[in-house]
């Protein structure tokens, strides 16, 4: 039997680690980051669990490795859903309404990303992180800035700040305040992007809710 090939042994390695991402995104959004284990996150991706180790120095940095993936799969399918769009404004309102949801459907798992990103050794470089960067690099630039450098270390922090208000144990707040206060900041009209009232379940409370925030924000700055 010949041996496996470079190229074979890389792919594995990926699927690899990706399976141990994907196992960290689901353990820590059911059982939260201190009861999730290492052993834990091996298992459910039917790992070795030396691999764990191979791949990631410790949990935060797997964890926060998984999350920059789950941001980065869930900016680039708002993206390139249908219809296809290569408007600037659209694809922002867009970007933005991704980040939001994130926090919206995985509360535990966003909570547990932002109070990592605290911690000692702070923002994890990794592979996930970067290609989430440059998502979000290409979404300012079709947007039409003319310093992407300058403009999108801007956006990325509005995006965490708006995450970080709408988790806040006991004062979250609501994500249809926290859109209409960025699309207000970058010009954006309220149709643009998955409006609350479109999203499937909104109730008339949360539509209410949103253009009353909409209307304030118009008012406040006329």
């Amino acid at each position: 039997m010949s041996p496996r090939s470079a190229s074979v042994n890389e792919e594995l390695r990926r699927r690899s680690r990706e399976r141990l991402l994907q196992a960290a995104v689901e353990l820590v959004g059911e059982h939260g980051f201190e009861a999730t284990t290492l052993g834990d996150i091996a298992d459910r991706a039917g790992s070795a669990r030396g691999l764990v180790s191979y791949y990631f120095p410790g949990k935060r940095q797997l964890v926060q490795s998984a999350v920059h993936r789950l941001m980065h799969r869930t900016l680039e399918e708002a993206l390139e859903r249908e219809p296809r769009t290569e408007d600037g404004p659209e694809r922002l309102a867009r970007a933005i309404d991704a980040i939001l949801g994130l926090a919206r459907d995985h509360p535990v798992l966003m909570r547990q990303h932002m109070a990592g990103l605290l911690q000692g050794e702070g923002f994890v470089q990794c592979p996930e992180q970067q290609r989430l960067g440059e998502l979000l690099g290409d979404t300012v630039a079709r947007y039409g800035s003319q310093n992407v450098a300058a403009d999108y270390p801007m956006l990325r922090a509005v995006l965490m700040g708006a995450v970080y208000a709408a988790l806040i144990p006991g004062v979250p707040m609501p994500i249809p305040a926290l859109r209409a206060e960025l699309f207000q900041r970058y010009g954006l009209d309220w149709s643009l992007g998955v409006p609350p009232e479109s999203e499937t379940g909104s109730g008339a409370r949360e539509r209410d809710l949103s253009r009353f925030f909409a209307t304030e924000e118009r008012t406040d700055l006329s």
